[in-house]
């Protein structure tokens, strides 16, 4: 008997001890009829740690709330009070993520239901006990707003380290905690502040997540005389993609406007959230948005792009199809030329409008969008390969080659512009091989059209296009500049020689780049039709029977439909390429923080100035010892295949075409755009100004 009754009372003193010690690790609530609150803690005693884990919970009626650290258009957030704590070095309080509330047309932020605020106390002492007094200033609002302040207390003692019942509920409202933007499987991509100042703008934010979004938001902080209404959202790549788009409101003290102001993001998806430090890229505004000069200015950019566009190593492979439109007409009346010309000026201005159209579908469907991006297709090389063999075969002298449809036989006969439909067919195919690179003022046209609507994409397209037409609409106002020139004769047999040598190493070209994007079978597949075609052209005759056109087109369209599907791809790295390392934004960021220069380098197989931009510049002194010098690390980004990173990457520059070059570095940490072009000067001066001090 006396034994059990000496066990009994053992285990009512461990049972006291044991609640002891839960209770020391929650504090007594603090309640008023529009609240509750209380410390609690995830350790029941402060062991010997420098900071402990505790946490600020509130209870809430149904439709009450209290506000977050920006609390939007009305409220205020809570504050702590710690003057009367003991052994209290430091407490910083972390907010996790809020929920948007819409009151009134007012915007606010905050928490209803049910909040733990996580804190981080730090004692003055370490292992020594301590004792929390916490005077907690706070609003709650339902339809009207009541200020509180309640006093929460919490006393740990001395003693060994553990986990309390509260821990976990700390720690799952710690994981709602925005974290650092290449965790928690979100990402902002690109800000873009769009809209004229002094007008209405639109803050648009692109962002990313490795699992389809639930509900999207974007709170905004650093520019505290604006408001943000609540953003728009459409949604792309099986909704791991999101454009949000939110009115700016400015107010009042609204000063200077938001460009070139940092602002603070904290992108979240019901609990998760991610912040960001950004600058938003100034795009401008849509025609009706903004003043005539600025759109005006625009469009001039677009025209003198589009210019400077024939003078760019891109157009060598149309080299041959401009100079035979010129030498052609010697000694033929102005009228023709006049005629002829024009029509291939309407060819080069009609497939610029295409490729608009082709950008507006593209962007209304959420998909990438790019300067040149058809040459990331196989099927749309190999079909410029099969129509260069046959511009190539008819300067060669072979007998035209006539496929079914008018459409082909005007393409077979461009080359001699025999005909207003070959001439405005021979402009057509100009452009789409001349465009696949950027040009000086292109970039800049591009990037405002491609960040606003149908309207503008038309218009800035239609003026590149004239600016790329602009040496045939010359010719057509100045017909004696070709009818000047000597009669075709003999000579005209030698020059049309020479220039389908010139057709043959552009197709050569093009397998190239097939060849870097889908490997070696597809590539020798698309060869092996070229030399069928070639074949059947030159010995012509009785071989040309309806049996070998059937032949021709079935394997045509077989090859183009296999170069069409993804697969067999070979790696795009080169032996000279071991010396960069691949793009990769977030480590941009560590290595300019441990003070490296980073150069980065997006070039694609198919971009000719690219090329140039490497053989000439970075492959050359004095550029090429400074990017393997200690300190300084290169990266490159190859866009010969489509690519949602790299696109991702030139959008928050506002570029969507390349070659592109950016150096970061301690004294330009968000990077120095190079030109188009490159030279070994620019490249130095930005390798110098990056690494700053």
């Amino acid at each position: 008997m006396k034994r059990s009754f000496f066990l009994a009372v053992l285990s009512l003193l461990a049972l006291l001890l044991g609640a002891g010690s839960a209770l020391a690790a929650a504090g007594p609530w603090a309640e008023n009829p529009h609240a509750r609150l209380r410390l609690v803690s995830a350790v029941p005693s402060v062991g010997d740690s420098a900071e402990l884990s505790l946490g600020l919970q509130f209870q809430l009626p149904e439709g009450w709330k209290i506000y977050w650290r920006s609390p939007g258009d009305a409220g205020y957030p809570p504050s702590l009070d710690t003057a009367g704590s003991r052994n209290l070095a430091e407490l910083a309080m972390a907010w996790p993520v809020p929920h948007r509330f819409e009151l009134f047309g007012l915007q606010t932020f905050g928490y209803e239901d049910e909040v733990v605020f996580p804190l981080t106390a730090r004692p003055e002492t370490p292992g020594a006990p301590l004792d929390l007094e916490v005077t907690v200033s706070f609003l709650v609002c339902e339809e009207i707003c009541v200020p509180h302040e309640e006093i929460v207390r919490l006393a740990l003692p001395a003693g060994g380290s553990g986990s309390s019942p509260e821990a976990g509920l700390i720690a799952a409202y710690a994981a709602k905690v925005p974290a650092v933007e290449t965790q928690r499987g979100l990402g902002v991509e690109r800000v873009s502040l769009v809209g004229a100042a002094g007008g209405p703008q639109t803050l648009q934010v692109v962002a990313r997540s490795e699992r389809p979004f639930e509900d999207p938001d974007v709170l905004v902080e650093g520019a505290p005389s604006y408001g943000f209404g609540a953003p728009g959202v459409t949604y792309s790549d099986g909704r791991t993609r999101a454009e949000l788009s939110l009115p700016v409101r400015p107010g009042a003290g609204a000063e200077g406007g938001l460009a070139g102001r940092e602002l603070r993001l904290t992108l979240t998806d019901v609990d998760r959230g991610v912040e960001k430090k950004v600058m938003p890229l100034v795009v401008g505004a849509a025609a009706g948005d903004v003043g005539g000069a600025r759109f005006a200015l625009i469009l001039g950019l677009a025209l003198l792009g589009g210019l400077i566009l024939n003078l760019m190593p891109c157009v060598l492979p149309v080299l041959s199809i401009k100079l035979l439109s010129v030498v052609g007409h010697g000694g033929g009346a102005p009228a023709r030329v006049r005629s002829s010309f024009l029509a291939t000026a309407a060819g080069v201005v009609a497939s610029f409008l295409v490729l608009a159209i082709v950008a507006i579908a593209l962007k209304s469907a959420g998909l990438a969008v790019g300067w040149g991006i058809q040459f990331q297709q196989p099927v749309f090389l190999a079909a410029m390969a099969l129509i260069v063999t046959l511009f190539a075969l008819n300067l060669f002298g072979a007998f035209e080659f006539r496929l079914p449809g008018r459409l082909s036989d005007a393409a077979a006969r461009g080359g001699d512009d025999k005909s207003l439909g070959g001439a405005f067919l021979t402009g057509a195919f100009a452009t789409l091989l001349a465009t696949p690179c950027s040009a000086p003022f292109l970039g800049t046209a591009v990037g405002f059209a491609l960040a606003r609507g149908a309207p503008e994409i038309l218009a800035i397209f239609l003026c590149l296009g004239l600016g790329l037409a602009a040496p045939y609409l010359l010719i057509a106002a100045a017909p004696r500049l070709a009818t000047a020139l000597p009669k075709p004769g003999r000579w005209m047999l030698h020059l049309k020689r020479l220039l389908g040598i010139a057709l043959v190493a552009t197709a050569v070209w093009l397998l190239s780049v097939i060849l870097a994007q889908s490997g070696l079978t597809i590539t020798a597949g698309v060869a092996a039709l070229l030399l069928l075609l070639s074949a059947l052209v030159l010995l012509r005759g009785r071989l040309l029977r309806p049996v070998f056109v059937s032949a021709l087109l079935i394997v045509s369209a077989a090859v183009l439909g296999v170069s069409a599907v993804p697969g067999g791809q070979a790696p795009l790295a080169t032996a000279s390429d071991s010396a960069w390392q691949p793009l990769d934004r977030a480590q941009i960021g560590e290595l300019v923080a441990g003070g490296q220069v980073v150069f980065v380098d997006v070039t694609a197989e198919w971009c000719i100035t690219c090329q140039a931009n490497k053989t000439l510049v970075l492959e050359r002194p004095p550029v090429a010892p400074r990017l393997t010098a200690e300190g300084v690390t290169t990266m490159r980004g190859d866009w010969t295949r489509p690519s949602e990173e790299i696109s991702a990457y030139l959008e928050s520059f506002g570029r969507y075409g390349i070659p592109f070059n950016a150096v970061y570095g301690p004294g330009a940490p968000e990077g120095i755009v190079l030109p188009e072009l490159l030279t070994g000067e620019a490249v130095i001066d930005a390798l110098e100004k990056a690494r700053g001090g």
